[in-house]
């Protein structure tokens, strides 16, 4: 079949929009209508080449929608089934899923390759085989993906609203709440309020933070911040640093989570001289893979007992996490329609990364048109 898809066929050049054809289901993989995706900042670093992915490659790695076909052996979902994407997929056998720690199986780690198992491209064009975001490829209208990448969700669920559970919620959500493990009284601070940032914001504040200071350059990420649970909202780290001493008898935050779409050696350095005795800096945002961004004083962070840490997907387990953050959507404990700023069509999708790049939108959302 034919599909209309946004490509990326050279690192910092514009995306193309291309009609490929696409090969339908095989073997534990599914036929997908997307009806949404969304514009996180990890396609950009597939587009701008601070991740280094084979291309061509069709970007999109948040997305839902409603399945179409199915092929054998496909067990967790049926045709028309209303499902999310989980960015990683999740095999459910392998050493990580089976200790609890699906944002790390070892089926994720052909993500930047863009294709299935056993090497697989379902997409195929002008430029031969082209690979998918995350084994997902959300902006394109049709896709077939694993199994394992989808996780079914109520139908009466607002689709619209329920993919951005597929990255950037449950990243920033499980950043502040996994990760971190903020608890009730800690003082928090969240360099970065972008898709990932303010979803952190939200999981901090709903885990109990005290004092959670979020940290942005442009003053409509920071009303966005107070609007979601932020007690204090300022335009640097200094600024951040000096309120979290200010609240904490000189100590520093308990926890700092670094959300910056960008993350520099000057940022880590910065949440790491925030953060208090006993406390814990999480880096959740990404630069090249080549470029070394953590330089820190060793000394200090074993006489003050600090830890720094990455975390991945917020350390969250997409068949169980994405469920449960839906579920408080639901309940009206987390916020999702206030987070979005303006939606686009697929043709729209440049100007959308230009919205996202210059600081318009919090969370931007593409519809498909079918």
């Amino acid at each position: 079949m034919k599909t209309t898809a946004a490509v990326v066929y050279e690192a910092g050049k514009p995306i193309e929009i291309e009609e490929l054809e696409l090969d339908g289901p095989q073997q534990g993989e599914v036929l997908i209508r997307y009806t949404h995706a969304g514009l996180c900042h990890s396609d950009v670093h597939i587009a701008h080449g601070d991740l280094e992915a084979r291309l061509p490659m069709v970007l999109g790695h948040e997305g839902a929608g409603i399945i179409e076909d199915v092929g054998p052996g496909v067990t967790r979902v049926k045709p028309g089934d209303h499902v999310v994407c989980s960015f990683i997929p999740n095999c459910g056998v392998c050493r990580w899923c089976a200790t609890g720690q699906q944002a790390i199986c070892d089926m994720g780690a052909t993500i930047l390759e863009g294709y299935l198992p056993g090497e697989r491209f379902p997409f195929t064009g002008p430029k031969g085989q082209y690979g998918a975001m995350c084994m997902l490829g959300t902006f394109s209208q049709y896709s077939t993906i694993h199994q394992n990448s989808v996780v079914k969700v109520d139908d009466d669920l607002p689709l619209d609203k329920a993919v951005l559970v597929g990255c950037g919620v449950p990243t920033g959500w499980g950043s502040a709440v996994n990760a971190a493990k903020v608890e009730p009284g800690d003082t928090v601070i969240v360099a970065g309020v972008g898709g990932i940032g303010i979803n952190a914001v939200q999981g901090a504040r709903y885990a109990g933070a005290k004092n959670l200071i979020a940290v942005d350059p442009l003053a409509n990420k920071r009303e966005k911040a107070m609007e979601l649970g932020a007690t204090h909202a300022v335009a640097t780290a200094a600024e951040a640093g000096d309120l979290a001493r200010a609240m904490t008898n000189g100590n520093g935050a308990d926890k700092t989570i670094v959300t910056a779409g960008i993350v520099t050696e000057e940022i880590v350095t910065g949440a790491f001289e925030n953060t208090g005795k006993g406390g814990t800096v999480v880096l959740t945002g990404l630069n090249k893979l080549s470029t070394t961004n953590v330089q820190l004083p060793g000394s200090i962070l074993t006489l003050f007992k600090k830890t720094v840490k990455g975390s991945l997907f917020g350390d969250c387990n997409p068949t169980v996490d994405i469920p449960k953050i839906l579920g408080l959507y639901q309940s009206g404990d987390l916020k999702l329609d206030e987070i979005i700023t303006r939606t686009y069509t697929l043709d729209q999708v440049n100007e959308g990364y230009d919205d996202l790049l210059n600081g318009k939108n919090v969370r931007g959302v593409l519809v498909h048109e079918h």
